[in-house]
């Protein structure tokens, strides 16, 4: 389980009745807890275990203002509420919750919504993944999803909330507009969520820098230099979903979504990045055979394969050849905006791009100063150059850039997936769907090892459960061009990352990573096999998305 996804009962009191805030004023709220998975989505808490964070978020704040302190050093052992979540505590001054277990640590956040609203009613929305488990969204996707099935729309964008998705309310049914994939959604009535005393009546408007909207969020107001957060950047979407058309755990792509801004090692309140160091790039790549025995490899990790390389691939020519310090990468792709720029916000830091970066106080550099703004070369997005500089900073430092907002990759882009080894062969079954052809047969073989820095936990372990896997392709002219970049794709790390099993919810082992595989044959009732006649359009698709095109077969 990578966090606690509250069930069960509590002893906080009647479900209606408010927490009062004494000194405040009476009016009220409805109060949401959620923790952030690794992938920077916020998953709310059960009605009934956010009822008793809520309590003990209360008690803490009464204390605090008894002895004149305000939140005191305190913590809610979620056990209390569910038994089955007994490892989980929440520390109340850090907004963090910790795993006794196994040490994980996460991210929670409180939300104020109206009374009127779903998360007052018990009213969830839930997507479902590959392996048919429902997983809720963001109460304010939530939120948002209800007001508008309560309007009768029958069709929503949920662009306006960081997600590039679009659901129709009538089918049930979750498109991403990149992809054109669809997936079932659901609306499920679920214990309410406490009512708690709010110090000022709720509003929807522009985010402001009020005490409500600096405290209690991303639901409607936010204070604009923390509404969003960045840390890596995902292939077809604003806030990737877990696991897709087929096999797929997870991904290691997070781009831009609502809420409070933590991960980019902050924003003038952490210590400062240092722009002028670098992680050197494992090298990768590999030998590629015959159709009948391909093997290559690459990524890093403690135990090395026996594999061998009779010459520098390509990726790591590349690779060798393309600048990685950081300033360098960001002077390459942006070119600098002379004079008065857009009256607009820079959406990394949310400040307006004629006032200087949000990430003044938590980037140096020698050479890109504060108010400097700087345009994508293609795309023609501008940023401030620093925010882009900060942005890189946290990422792989691969020499690649990918547009915040429109998702252009610049560069080559790579991914953090462990050292390993993939296998192709052909043999003469067809599949469902493709009788005039053979079949691709695909192997990946991963093993535990160590993270490395550029993985969640470096130094700490991770597994590789199910390998070796097999996945198949026809063996026709399209089937053999997604071979081929399906090989540039695990040259480039991309397959696979280190995370949280959507299906175990184990931590610290490797997962799909967004680009969808057929790990089946002869059945589609789980989506995993054939027939499929989108299948290859849509992994065509996926791979456009990291990069990986036919442009990169020329090379």
């Amino acid at each position: 389980m990578a966090a606690a996804q509250g069930a069960g009962s509590s002893s906080a009191g009647p479900p209606g009745a408010p927490v009062s805030i004494p000194g405040h004023s009476s009016s009220t709220a409805v109060a949401v807890w959620e923790w952030q998975d690794e992938f920077g989505r916020w998953r709310p808490y059960r009605g009934d275990v956010c009822r008793f964070i809520e309590q003990g978020f209360q008690a803490s704040q009464q204390k605090g203002r008894r002895s004149g302190s305000g939140l005191v050093s305190s913590s809610i052992s979620l056990g209390h509420a569910d038994a089955s979540l007994a490892p989980y505590v929440i520390d109340i001054p850090s907004l963090t919750q910790f795993r006794q277990d196994t040490g994980t640590m996460r991210a929670v956040r409180r939300h104020l919504f109206p009374r009127d609203s779903a998360a007052e009613q018990g009213i969830v929305w839930e997507w479902q993944n590959d392996e048919r488990g429902w997983f809720p969204y963001e109460m304010n996707v939530c939120v948002f999803l209800e007001q508008a099935h309560a309007s009768r729309h029958q069709r929503v964008d949920l662009g306006p909330l960081g997600y590039n998705y679009e659901v129709d309310l009538v089918a049930q049914v979750q498109t991403n507009k990149t992809t054109r994939f669809c997936r079932s959604v659901r609306r499920r009535l679920d214990n309410p969520y406490p009512v708690t005393a709010a110090p000022a009546p709720l509003h929807t408007g522009a985010g402001c820098s009020c005490q409500q909207c600096w405290l209690n969020g991303g639901t409607g107001p936010i204070t604009t230099r923390f509404r969003h957060s960045v840390t890596n950047f995902p292939n077809s979407s604003a806030a990737p979903q877990v696991s897709g058309r087929t096999t797929s755990g997870s991904s290691s792509g997070v781009g831009f979504v609502p809420y409070n801004k933590p991960a980019l090692s902050g924003a003038r309140s952490t210590p400062r990045l240092n722009a002028q160091s670098s992680w050197a790039l494992p090298q990768a790549g590999g030998a590629v055979g015959p159709s009948t025995g391909l093997s290559t490899s690459n990524g890093v990790s403690a135990l090395n394969l026996p594999v061998k390389m009779s010459k520098p691939s390509k990726l790591n020519q590349a690779l060798a050849a393309a600048p990685t310090d950081p300033e360098a990468v960001v002077k390459k792709y942006l070119v600098e905006v002379k004079g008065t720029p857009a009256d607009e916000d820079c959406i990394i830091c949310m400040e307006k791009l004629a006032s200087p970066s949000g990430y003044s106080d938590a980037c140096e550099c020698r050479t890109i100063k504060a108010e400097m703004v700087g345009r994508l070369t293609n795309c023609q997005h501008s940023f401030h150059m620093l925010c882009v500089l900060a942005m890189y900073s946290n990422g792989n430092k691969d020499g690649s850039l990918q547009c915040p907002s429109c998702k252009t990759i610049y560069g080559e882009k790579t991914g953090t997936q462990p050292k390993g080894k993939m296998e192709v062969s052909t043999f003469p079954q067809s599949l469902p769907g493709h009788r005039d052809c053979g079949t691709i047969q695909i192997v990946y073989h991963i093993s535990r090892g160590i993270q490395g820095p550029e993985h969640p936990n470096p130094g700490m372990p991770y597994t590789a459960r199910g390998f070796p896997r097999y996945c198949y392709l026809p063996d026709n002219e399209k089937g053999r061009k997604v071979l081929e970049l399906l090989k540039v794709a695990w040259n480039r790390r991309l397959i696979f990352t280190v995370g949280t099993s959507s299906t175990t919810g184990e931590s610290n082992t490797v997962v799909w990573n967004e680009i969808h595989h057929k790990t089946e044959m002869d059945t589609n009732l789980s989506g995993h096999g054939y027939p499929d006649p989108n299948y290859l359009d849509n992994v065509l698709a996926e791979l456009a998305a990291q990069g990986v095109t036919e442009d990169c077969l020329r090379k």
